[in-house]
């Protein structure tokens, strides 16, 4: 399967389920799965509605050998704007 039916499949899933694919910013095979490292804009309207930066979720997908979303994890949450996650700028 070519990368871009991956990351097709990907987005199409999150569009779906979580919210619109911002960017894809890794895809990588391991061990008979892909994964997929997704960005997502979170809580767009609040944030705006607030004059804050918008928040980025960082969300992990993995696919089965059949290219089928199994799993998927955000990992971190960050402003737009910051290179730091907001867990990182905790510690």
């Amino acid at each position: 399967m070519k990368l871009e039916e991956i990351m097709d499949t990907v987005s199409s899933f999150f569009e779906k389920h979580v919210r619109p694919v911002h960017r894809i910013t890794s895809v990588q095979e391991k061990e008979e799965q892909w994964e997929v490292g997704v960005e997502v804009i979170e809580e767009k309207e609040y944030m705006k509605r607030y004059g804050r930066d918008q928040l980025i979720g960082e969300y992990i997908a993995k696919l089965d050998e059949d290219k089928d979303v199994i799993s998927f994890e955000r990992i971190r949450l960050r402003q737009r704007t910051s290179v730091k996650s907001e867990e990182e700028e905790g510690r």
